[in-house]
């Protein structure tokens, strides 16, 4: 199970990343000032959406590079990867931390930087180019 400091660690590794608090304090890795991942728990608006299937623990944002992305990630593991009516129509999936394994979030992460990474910025980092 994957923990903050697994977060920190592999988010801070991606070139041109930085970790600076949210408009709420909280955690949030940004690569040229563009937010790639953020510690998210739940508003009172998500819990009274998600009900009785609210989960407790370490909440993950994670942008991904489109909304094909995000169905598909929320297709493949609903009980690691779910949203809220507040992401409606947004690239990001929320991450239960503790039930995803490191190796797949070190991707999820890396994919994320990509998504938000300026193309010249991404494409010099690509396995490809080095």
């Amino acid at each position: 199970m994957a923990t903050w400091d697994d977060v920190r660690r592999i988010a801070l590794a991606l070139p041109e990343s930085t970790e600076r608090g949210s408009y709420d304090n909280r955690p949030a890795w940004r690569v040229r000032d563009k937010a790639f991942v953020w510690e998210r728990p739940l508003r009172r608006a998500d819990l009274d959406a998600l009900g009785d299937a609210a989960p407790d623990g370490p909440i993950l944002g994670v942008r991904v590079p489109d909304l094909g992305a995000k169905e598909a990630l929320l297709a493949d593991d609903p009980t690691v990867y779910f949203t809220t009516p507040h992401f409606d129509g947004y690239p990001a999936v929320l991450v239960r931390l503790d039930r995803i394994d490191v190796a797949e979030l070190t991707e999820l992460i890396t994919e994320a930087w990509y998504a938000r990474a300026p193309k010249r910025l991404a494409a010099a980092h690509r396995p490809e180019n080095r």
